[in-house]
């Protein structure tokens, strides 16, 4: 039994014979109606070919990183680095027939895959940025620095794409205010405190990996905050875009897309994580919460109770 405050989102079996049915399967190519704000539950590899072409504003791609690691039934072992990158081009190349001239991509990885996903985004869309975000749980190491840090890797299919840096801007506490002649300057005072909007950076230290006392929280073992999607999909999608998350696990991708009025396509070739993720979306109908994320700003980790603001 979990402990009172565990707010961790997991299926009763009815809910997972329920899910499932709303699970779909493709074995024709699609036309994009009947798989936008679905989830398809087969591999990758059997569904590559019948996706929609140029329908996709943006792809955004967690793949297992290049560890030895069990995801629920299905066992991933590392390999060499040479063998990683032919793997990521296997899928990554026939995804590009997918998107718009003007979409984006996201790659996730780590420092060890970082490299190969890097060479492989190089051979199809021009690569703008590397992203390292802080992911500060992890167990430290006698012989090492602890590794609490992991990279997204933001490209683009043509030098014309959508980006809108003003829905990501984050608000940080003033520590140290500077005034003129009295007045604030460039930050605000507040009841709350002394804040400061600031443009959003390659370099994110404001995210909380979800866990068990988290309402988005689940038993993925690899799952991302919704926050850190959040800043993705507000920043490289339009309103009503589709967007596409190949290796969808439980489902962030998918709950947030909608929470922020995207439209979604998920792939994900374990039933149970799968159906987590339908549940989400259920649960995205009542509460369109999204933590660290509130009156259209990214509040900085720690610098506000900002979750006073959301209780209605």
């Amino acid at each position: 039994m979990s402990a009172p405050r565990n707010r961790t989102i997991r299926l009763t079996e009815a809910e997972q014979d329920d899910y499932q049915r709303r699970l779909i399967r493709l074995d024709c190519p699609a036309l994009l109606h009947t798989i936008l704000n679905r989830t398809i539950c087969q591999d990758l590899f059997e569904v590559l070919d019948w996706l929609p072409d140029q329908c996709v504003d943006l792809l955004f791609v967690d793949p297992p990183y290049n560890l030895t690691k069990q995801f629920n039934q299905q066992s991933v072992k590392r390999r060499s680095l040479a063998d990683y990158e032919s793997w990521v081009d296997s899928w990554l190349a026939p995804l590009v027939r997918t998107l718009k001239p003007n979409a984006s991509v996201y790659l996730c990885g780590d420092w060890q895959s970082s490299p190969a996903l890097y060479t492989v985004a190089s051979r199809y869309f021009i690569v703008r940025n590397r992203i390292t975000w802080e992911r500060e749980k992890g167990r430290g190491a006698k012989a090492n620095w602890k590794n609490c840090a992991e990279d997204i890797w933001f490209c683009t299919v043509s030098n014309t794409y959508y980006f809108d840096a003003d829905a990501v801007r984050l608000k940080r506490l003033v520590r140290a205010p500077y005034t003129l002649k009295g007045d604030p300057k460039d930050w605000e005072r507040t009841a709350s405190g002394n804040f400061r909007l600031t443009a959003a950076s390659n370099l994110w230290t404001d995210l909380t990996i979800p866990f068990w006392s988290m309402p988005e929280n689940t038993d993925h073992p690899t799952q991302k905050p919704e926050k850190l999607l959040a800043k993705i999909i507000l920043a490289s999608s339009p309103s009503g875009g589709v967007v596409l998350d190949p290796f969808l696990g439980s489902g962030t991708t998918s709950v947030v897309a909608k929470k922020l009025d995207r439209h979604f396509v998920g792939i994900e070739m374990d039933e149970q994580f799968a159906c987590l993720a339908e549940k989400r979306l259920d649960l995205a109908e009542t509460s369109r919460q999204i933590q660290g994320y509130c009156d259209r700003v990214f509040w900085e980790r720690n610098s506000l109770p900002w979750q006073r603001l959301l209780k209605p």
